[in-house]
This record gives structure tokens, sequence and C-alpha cells, in this order.
């Protein structure tokens, strides 16, 4: 059985002539099913487009992008959608709910528009919620929760349909510490008892320090690699720390 998302020599330039931005540059590396992959790097390093080419939102100029035997960079813009929307699950920084559906409402719309059955609906809801400790506000708007509730809400409505790929694009960057710890240990949650596959973006060393393994991009290359093993999370951060320190040190530590 080979890796479950490959991505193979994966090249994205914007411009033409002589004008050209080589935002990803030749990238490989694999994930496996069950994965809790971290993406660090300072601004421009390539990593927002990364998740953009992974989350078939953008298109990689040359190179493949296995999501285990369906190659995304050979389908149609309708396949693409279709893939999309049964395969990929979004968790962004700003949550993107819906203001006029209760949390609930927002958690099931995907399944919704699967045309799941009722009872299929209500089954994975309920899981879901329980998972996530927010049963108790199922029935409220997004106006009256707090961000770190909001954002596990987006994580509920992301997980819902079992995606391939969780894919978080620097998800605490509008939380507190205390709300961003939450959702960091709902991450760990998903992974451990849901075997989500995730891939986050994050420029937060602490945020990272969750991560099973953290790719560091540089000018749009992977430069360095960390997995964390059986280490503890304060020696997995500490040595993320020791790596940010050789980029300049333009990340955050996460402890300000």
């Amino acid at each position: 059985m080979g890796a479950y998302i490959r991505i193979c020599e994966v090249e994205k330039y914007y411009g033409n002539g002589s004008n050209v931005t080589k935002a990803v540059d030749r990238i490989s590396f694999e994930v496996e099913k069950g994965e809790f992959v971290g993406v660090m790097g300072p601004s421009g390093s390539g990593k927002t487009t990364l998740l953009n080419l992974l989350a078939a939102i953008d298109q990689a100029t040359a190179g493949h992008i296995y999501y285990e035997n369906t190659d995304i960079t050979e389908l149609s813009e309708d396949a693409l959608s279709e893939f999309r929307k049964d395969n990929l699950g979004f968790v962004f920084q700003d949550y993107n709910l819906l203001d006029t559906l209760t949390m609930e409402e927002n958690i099931v719309l995907a399944l919704t528009l699967q045309k799941k059955s009722k009872k299929e609906i209500l089954a994975a809801c309920e899981q879901i919620l329980t998972l996530l400790q927010i049963e108790d506000i199922r029935d409220q708007f997004p106006y009256q929760v707090s961000g770190g509730q909001k954002q596990r809400c987006a994580c509920g409505r992301a997980m819902v349909n079992h995606p391939k790929l969780l894919l978080a694009d620097e998800p605490t960057g509008a939380l507190d510490s205390r709300s961003a710890q939450t959702l960091l240990e709902t991450f760990t949650d998903l992974n451990q008892k849901m075997r989500a596959t995730i891939l986050m973006v994050t420029h937060d060393a602490l945020s990272a320090s969750y991560c099973g393994r953290i790719l560091f991009l540089q000018d749009g290359k992977i430069f360095h690699e960390l997995v964390r093993g059986g280490k503890s999370r304060k020696a997995f951060l500490q040595e993320i720390l020791d790596v940010l320190s050789l980029t300049g040190g333009a990340l955050s530590d996460g402890r300000t």
C-alpha cells in the first residue's frame, strides 16, 4: 500500500516572461493516513500556495498530487469541485460560519448538500458535537459564542464528512491563547480518535508542537523536516524554535 497523499515534484509559478515568481519549487513529500503534519515558513515561503494546491483551489504549474489513486492535477474543473466537496475539509482563520444558521446547522450543512438521510445526519452530528464538547451551544448562533467555540464548530463542519484530508490555514490566528490551546487539543482528538489526516499551515511554534511532523519551507522549497516521535511536546517545541532561528526568527514562538 502506497502513501495516502503523494506530492511529486510540484511547482507553481506566477507571472510570465522575465517576471516569474516561483511560489513552490519542485516540492515532493508524502502524507500517511492519520498523520498530523504542520507546514511552517516565513512570509512568502510558499506555505499558503502549497495548501491551496493540496486543496485543489489552485492548479500546479508542473508535477502531480495524488490522493490515493486519484491524481487531482489531471481532473477537470467540475471533477475538482466534486473532489473537494467529497474528500476535503477546511478550517480557516476567520471561521467562515454562516451567521443565519445555528452551530448544529452549520455543521450539518455539508451533509444536507450531500443528500444524506436524516438519521445519518443526526448520528454524524451527535458524534462531532460530543467529541468537540459543543453540545451545549448547538442551538446558538455564531454571534452568541466565543471565537474558540466558533472555531471548534468550524472543525466539526470540516470533519463531519470524514474527509480524506483536513486542511487548516492558521486556525489559531484569531484566537486568544486559551482558546488556541483548546482548539489544538481538539485537532489532537480528531487525529487520534477519528484517525483524521490533518495538514496545518502555521507561523506559530507552539501550535506546530502539537503536530507529529513538521515541514519547514523557505523560498518555495522544503529545507528541513522534524518528526516528533516519542518526544514530549515541550522538547519538540524547543527543536522547532531551534530550526526557526535558522530562518531568521521571523516566526512566533506562541508565548508572546
